[in-house]
């Protein structure tokens, strides 16, 4: 409430994203372990003035929405979207309570409004009736006559780019959907429906960073890293397997696999990265099924692990501890069978071997250790 005026918000999310790809609507896709709809929803919901809020989308999203939202202060209900933003928001004014005297529009596919940015609306559009947040254009803007000639030069001084929340008196925006319902008039936003009944609209401070998610170029990056550490003893009469690679040697490691000691370190640094336990959680050495298999192939399912989650790798850095064997004969052969696996071009893959100059079990030559580091993103 704002000067003893109520007021509402109409989160329009009935998009269906199909310019994002990956068959799932924008609004559903997770932003710092949120739904963008449930961060959107929640800048509202945290909002000195808001009353309440509703949301519009699709009919088959209207129960996923429901549970996502459940719990949420001043949540007000999901309502059934129309063809078009325009069908949807009409919608949305059509279940308003009585005593809401104010409206706010507001993309759900732009979950980093600030508070400060709502404000500004409420507080204009009760004062004025209208308003609208923009941000003043950075790019000089050109008509064309066609499409190898420019017309004219606009004066960027007195354009704006315009974004939500758009707030109106509730009176002011109902007619302006009612008016271009009967005249079957299609607006590219809220604002155009009350400027053609003649109805001046008023402009506060947006920002740059109230951004509208419409392609996977618009999500922020999530950056994770991951460390993996592994030992396995030396033993007689198994193949010493490191990166895939049979390191001719008189002893092979110990091991419930194959025992691919830098493999499991890289493997543990992905899962850890991912949040997604360790190697023991997903192949256990009580189970027999893995009873002597390749470390490779529980690579390639961690793989697919990571893909299913949607991160991908920056980059990888291992180090294999030794006194013995020497290894730098093989070691791009390991950097080759490793990337090829996960997937991703070879410089992305960095592996070293050191000793430690005959200090500890590793120098004793009683096994062999690796460590390694990893970046994924999302």
């Amino acid at each position: 409430m704002h000067k003893n005026k109520k007021i509402a918000v109409i989160i329009a999310a009935a998009g269906s994203g199909t310019r994002m790809g990956g068959g799932i609507p924008k609004q559903f896709l997770e932003i710092e372990g949120k739904p963008v709809l449930v961060k959107t929803a929640l800048a509202f919901s945290q909002n000195q003035y808001i009353d309440g809020f509703f949301v519009v989308t699709g009919e088959e999203y209207i129960e996923k929405s429901k549970k996502l939202l459940e719990g949420i202060d001043k949540f007000m209900g999901v309502v059934a979207g129309g063809a078009q933003r325009q069908d949807s928001v009409y919608n949305g004014l059509k279940v308003l309570q009585a005593d809401m005297d104010y409206v706010l529009v507001h993309d759900a596919a732009r979950p980093f409004v600030a508070q400060d940015i709502i404000n500004r609306v409420v507080e204009k559009a009760v004062e004025k009736g209208t308003a609208v947040a923009a941000v003043a254009v950075k790019d000089t803007i050109k008509t064309i006559e066609d499409e190898e000639q420019f017309k004219s030069t606009l004066p960027r001084n007195q354009l704006r780019s315009v974004q939500t929340p758009q707030g109106f008196r509730k009176n002011i925006i109902v007619k302006a959907y009612e008016k271009a319902c009967a005249e079957e008039f299609y607006g590219t936003d809220d604002a155009a429906l009350v400027e053609r009944m003649g109805v001046p609209v008023y402009v506060v401070e947006g920002g740059y960073d109230n951004i509208k998610i419409t392609t996977k170029e618009d999500m922020p990056m999530e950056y994770r890293i991951g460390t993996g550490y592994d030992v396995h003893r030396f033993a007689e009469n198994r193949r010493l397997i490191l990166g895939g690679v049979e390191v001719p040697y008189k002893l092979g490691l110990l091991g419930h696999s194959d025992a691919d000691v830098l493999v499991h370190a890289v493997m543990d640094a992905l899962l850890g990265a991912a949040a997604l336990g360790d190697i023991g959680r997903h192949f256990p050495d009580s189970d027999e099924k893995y009873k002597g298999a390749s470390s490779m192939k529980l690579l390639e399912n961690v793989s697919d692990l990571l893909e299913n989650k949607g991160y991908s790798i920056g980059n990888i850095d291992a180090t294999i501890i030794a006194q013995e064997p020497k290894l730098s004969p093989f070691i791009d052969e390991m950097k080759i069978n490793i990337a090829e696996t996960l997937k991703i071009s070879h410089n992305k893959v960095n592996i070293k071997a050191t000793t430690t100059e005959r200090l500890g079990f590793t120098g004793r030559k009683e096994g062999i250790a690796s460590e390694a580091v990893c970046i994924l993103n999302k």
